[in-house]
């Protein structure tokens, strides 16, 4: 007898729909499972048995029969363990120890079973949980551990299962489960604060706390510059408590990065705040970008909606640097390899941190610059023209003195930052309505042209600038950009001689202080 249950693989940030199908056939026993396993899935049929026994029904290598698992399609490569819990319920169907029922028909099952029979939590939750409302299931079956996280995704019945025995008796009886209460995102954002961090505990800084309040309110890329100790991480981490909060959309794209990552908890199975990602400078291009035999997402995949801090920026490798620039320009990532071709999204805010020179001091009003006039010049020049060019704010952070650490003016809280930021971010939002693009920063040429009307005086500094700095069409547009920006903070219509100069002092002359 054959039999049919579904499953599904995640590819990428979306799902397939996987056939899978038992037949049995009476001869010496054996326990085959063909289309394209892998290691883990070809593992299956020992977990299998032995959690099939343990739940006290009849295990395949007491049948004496042959057991064909087949995963469909053929042609579409299976990884990992979440085919354990379809491969067990297609086999108890098969061996008429479960009735064929509608509900078997309409549900997904996922899960890693152990051999006592008890289910694992699995990878991809949250997106199987989105393919089985595309497809029409009305139901699905995983880890009790991971219906947090499916019950985000409304119109599916989410099933949290602790073990097979469990499973087997409600399909047969057809009673004793009742479907995972939906998750409200918002409930859980007030249960999980998204930072210790304010704005106002950072003194004096007022430039780079500006050019912060900028980048988050258009999405713009940030360069802090100055030496070790003046604060240039401790605003970086700043930065995710002045950003608006994740809308639902923004949440369940993270929620899916994660799940595909692996690395959501049971404790913390939804990503409710802006993700903060900083990487090491020893990262490698595919820990930054992605890929691997098994393709995962990098880093930059894991700031989408949030931010990617990179300190010691002239430290990292100049081919991990150079990988940033597509993703810079474009929001995404398009990754090539034997396996496949995947893209991901990398909407994120760059902040890089570096020192003005090898020692740090340059600069420095107490302490001496040993670097020589080459030194400074290849250490300065490890970032190259084209990827400085896609970094719209750029601002010196000084050494700060004791009149300034003593100082009790400490300027806007992260939460009155946040306000001015929502408020623009709402004028975008507006702005944009109906397209693709969500923030200033994001804007194509086109748009540029449409959105950035400039007043007489703002066209006139405007030329100035072109004809004395000869700047680059990209650099043009990205600082009329910002303009744009600085302008909605303002909460002025059209761009005025102040918002161009203060956008273009933050690109072309950060040896300023603002």
């Amino acid at each position: 007898m054959s039999s049919k249950i579904y499953s599904s693989s995640p590819v990428g940030l979306d799902c397939r729909i996987i056939e899978v199908e038992v037949d049995l056939n009476i001869g010496l026993h054996c326990f085959n499972i063909v289309g394209l396993p892998d290691t883990a899935v070809n593992e299956a049929k020992e977990r299998v048995s032995s959690a099939i026994k343990n739940s006290s029904l009849q295990p395949p290598r007491q049948t004496n029969q042959r057991v064909i698992v087949n995963l469909a399609p053929a042609d579409l490569k299976k990884e990992g363990p979440s085919y354990d819990l379809p491969i067990a319920i297609s086999f108890l169907l098969a061996s008429r120890q479960i009735p064929n029922s509608k509900i078997l028909r309409q549900s997904i099952f996922l899960g890693e079973l152990s051999l006592n029979g008890e289910l694992r939590p699995i990878k991809g939750a949250l997106l199987s949980s989105l393919a089985a409302k595309e497809n029409g299931f009305k139901n699905i079956f995983l880890p009790y551990e991971n219906a947090k996280e499916a019950a985000l995704v409304d119109e599916t019945n989410v099933f949290g299962i602790r073990n097979l025995k469990e499973l087997s008796e409600y399909l047969i009886k057809l009673d004793g489960l009742k479907p995972f209460p939906p998750t409200d995102i918002r409930q859980y954002q007030q249960e999980n604060p998204s930072s210790d961090f304010d704005l106002r505990l950072i003194k004096g800084q007022n430039s780079a706390k500006s050019a912060l309040i900028i980048s988050a309110a258009g999405g713009h890329n940030l360069l802090m510059v100055g030496p070790p100790g003046s604060g240039k991480t401790l605003l970086a981490k700043t930065l995710p408590t002045i950003l608006p909060p994740l809308t639902f959309n923004e949440a369940l794209e993270a929620t899916k990065i994660y799940s595909v990552a692996g690395l959501l908890s049971s404790k913390n199975p939804i990503i409710t705040s802006r993700p903060f990602r900083s990487p090491h400078h020893t990262s490698s291009s595919v820990a930054l970008v992605g890929g691997g035999a098994q393709i995962k997402p990098g880093e930059i995949t894991l700031a989408h909606r949030g931010v990617l801090f990179l300190d010691e920026f002239p430290e990292f490798r100049r081919d991990v640097l150079e990988a940033l620039r597509q993703p810079l320009e474009d929001g995404r990532i398009t990754i090539s390899r034997s396996s496949g071709t995947i893209l991901f999204p990398a909407k994120f805010i760059l902040i890089a941190a570096m020192n003005p020179c090898p020692c740090g001091n340059k600069g420095h009003p107490y302490k001496v610059c040993t670097c020589t006039p080459g030194q400074i010049r290849r250490y300065q020049h490890k970032i190259s023209g084209p990827l400085m060019d896609r970094i719209d704010l750029q601002v010196n952070v000084p050494f700060l003195d004791y009149q300034h650490l003593s100082s009790k003016n400490t300027g806007y809280s992260s939460q009155e930052a946040k306000n001015k930021v929502i408020r623009a971010r709402q004028m975008q939002e507006e702005r944009f309505k109906g397209s693709q693009t969500t923030t200033n920063s994001e804007m194509k040429n086109q748009q540029v042209k449409k959105y950035c009307p400039l007043t007489n005086k703002a066209k006139l500094v405007l030329e100035n600038l072109v004809d004395q700095y000869h700047i680059s069409a990209r650099v043009y547009y990205r600082i009329l950009k910002v303009a744009r920006t600085i302008a909605d903070l303002r909460n002025k219509e059209i761009i005025d001689e102040v918002s161009l100069a203060s956008a273009a002092s933050f690109r072309l002359d950060k040896q300023n202080e603002y």
